[in-house]
C-alpha cells in the first residue's frame, strides 16, 4: 500500500487512517467504532457454523455456564470438537457458546474479511474466530494475550472492559477467568460494530439473545516459545547442512594435569566460540523466522483443486491477452524478507522480477495478467517460465489456484 492509503480516513477504524490507529491505538489503548462495516450479515448461518466444528480439521471449543444458586459462582464446563449434533445444547438453553477457529481457512467470505486488515503484518495475523452464543452466552472475563478486532455479525453483545490489573484466576475452572475483574467501560454493539483491544487488556462479552462474533486475532510471540522454536529450527538446518568449516578442537598445548576430571578451559572456549558462530548467523536465523512463521498450522491440510496446467500453454495465453490470476489458497501463509520468499514453511531465494512478482503475490494474495505483461520481453522468456513451472508446483500442491479466461 502506499503512503496516501496510510493517511486515508478509514470507516473500519472510525473515520481514523490506518496510520493514525497504529500509532494511537495499537497496543496502546481500546477503540470502539460503530459501524465499520456498513449493513453487515453474518458470512455463515448458524447450522453452517454447526457444521463446520463437526470437521476434524477445524478446531472448536463448546462453552456452557450454568448458574449454580448453592454456590457463589456459576459452573463452566468446557468441551474440545469436533462436535456431532447431538452434543449441543438445546437452542433454547441460554448461556452456551460455540467457538470456531480458522474459518478464515474455509470460506472465502471469511478470508475476505482479513483482508480489510492488511495494513498491519501478515506476520501477525493468526486467523478469524466466529462466536456463536445463545442468550446470556460467554466466556467469563478473561483477558488475551494478543491483538483483536471484536466485529459483531449477529445480534447484540454487551462488552464490559477495564485494565487487568489483578491477573488472579478463578481457581477449578476449565476456563481463564479472572477473578477480580472490575470494568471501566461498557458498549452494547450491534451488527458491524467493532471493538478494538489490546493485549492483556480485560473483557467480557454477553449475548443479549442469540448472536454472532467475529474475532479477528493477531498473534504476539512469546519470547520463551520463540526462541525454542528457533533454537530446534536451526538446529535442523545445521544438522542438513554441510559445513564450509568444520575445525576439529586441538589442544598441541596441553600440559598434564593432576584434575582429570575438570573440563580444561580450552576445550569450554572451542565450543562456546563455534556455538556463537552458529548462533550468531543472522541469515540461517532470518531464514528459519521465516520458515517458522509461514508454517500451517497441525490441523491445516493442503488439497489440489485444480487440474495442472501447462507452462507453455499459459504463457502463450498471457502473451495473447488472456485473463489470468493467481491466487494464494486460503490455507497458504507467504511472506518475504530481505532475501527470501517464504511459504508454508519453505524458503526459497529470488532475485529481479522473479522477487518483485512473488513479493507482489505475497503482499496482495493475488497475480493478475498485468502483473505478467511488463515481463514477457523474449529476453525474459527463460525467467518467466521460471516463475510459471514454480507457480504450477505449487498448484499441484495445493498452495496456489491458477484462472486463465
Amino acid at each position: 500500500m502506499n503512503q496516501q492509503s496510510m493517511d486515508k480516513p478509514r470507516q473500519l477504524l472510525g473515520g481514523l487512517s490506518a496510520k493514525d490507529f497504529m500509532s494511537k491505538h495499537w497496543q496502546k489503548k481500546p477503540l470502539l467504532v460503530r459501524n465499520a462495516f456498513s449493513d453487515f450479515k453474518p458470512i455463515m448461518g448458524r447450522q453452517s457454523l454447526f457444521e463446520l466444528a463437526k470437521r476434524e480439521d477445524v478446531e472448536s471449543r463448546l462453552v456452557v455456564n450454568t448458574p449454580n444458586a448453592l454456590k457463589a459462582r456459576d459452573q463452566w464446563s468446557l468441551a474440545q470438537g469436533p462436535f456431532k449434533s447431538k452434543d449441543y445444547p438445546k437452542l433454547n438453553q441460554k448461556a452456551w457458546t460455540l467457538l470456531v477457529q480458522g474459518v478464515n481457512l474455509h470460506n472465502d467470505q471469511g478470508n475476505e474479511i482479513l483482508s480489510h486488515f492488511d495494513f498491519i503484518p501478515r506476520a501477525r495475523l493468526d486467523d478469524l474466530m466466529i462466536s456463536f452464543a445463545t442468550d446470556q452466552g460467554g466466556v467469563g472475563p478473561h483477558f488475551d494475550r494478543y491483538d483483536v478486532f471484536l466485529l459483531q455479525a449477529q445480534g447484540v453483545r454487551r462488552w464490559r472492559i477495564g485494565r487487568n490489573k489483578n491477573p488472579q484466576l478463578e481457581q477449578d475452572v476449565p476456563l481463564k477467568i479472572l477473578k477480580n475483574f472490575n470494568h471501566t467501560e461498557e458498549f452494547f454493539l450491534n451488527p458491524g460494530d467493532m471493538l478494538y483491544l489490546p493485549p492483556q487488556y480485560a473483557h467480557e462479552g454477553v449475548a443479549m439473545g442469540e448472536c454472532q462474533t467475529y474475532s479477528i486475532g493477531f498473534r504476539s510471540p512469546q519470547a520463551q516459545d520463540l526462541t525454542q522454536e528457533l533454537f530446534s529450527l536451526m538446529s535442523e538446518a545445521l544438522a542438513d547442512s554441510t559445513w564450509q568449516r568444520n575445525p576439529l578442537y586441538q589442544d598441541p598445548k596441553q600440559s598434564p594435569t593432576r584434575s582429570p576430571g575438570e573440563i580444561p578451559v580450552s576445550l569450554q572456549y572451542f565450543a562456546h566460540q563455534q556455538f556463537l558462530k552458529k548462533a550468531c548467523d543472522s541469515e540461517l536465523f532470518h531464514e528459519v523466522l521465516g520458515v517458522h512463521l509461514t508454517e500451517p498450522k497441525p490441523n491445516v491440510y493442503f488439497e489440489s483443486e485444480q487440474a495442472p496446467l501447462g507452462v507453455k500453454t499459459v504463457l502463450a495465453r498471457i502473451k495473447k491477452g488472456a485473463t489470468c490470476e493467481v491466487h494464494l489458497a486460503r490455507q497458504s501463509l507467504m511472506l518475504y524478507d530481505e532475501k527470501r520468499i517464504f511459504i508454508n514453511g519453505e524458503s526459497l531465494k529470488a532475485t529481479g522480477f522473479e522477487r518483485s512478482l512473488l513479493r507482489k503475490l505475497a503482499d496482495q494474495r493475488v497475480l493478475r495478467s498485468a502483473d505478467f505483461q511488463p515481463h514477457l520481453h523474449p529476453t525474459l522468456a527463460p525467467r518467466m517460465r521460471a516463475v510459471l513451472e514454480l507457480l504450477a508446483e505449487w498448484q499441484e500442491q495445493g498452495w496456489v489456484l491458477i484462472d486463465i479466461d
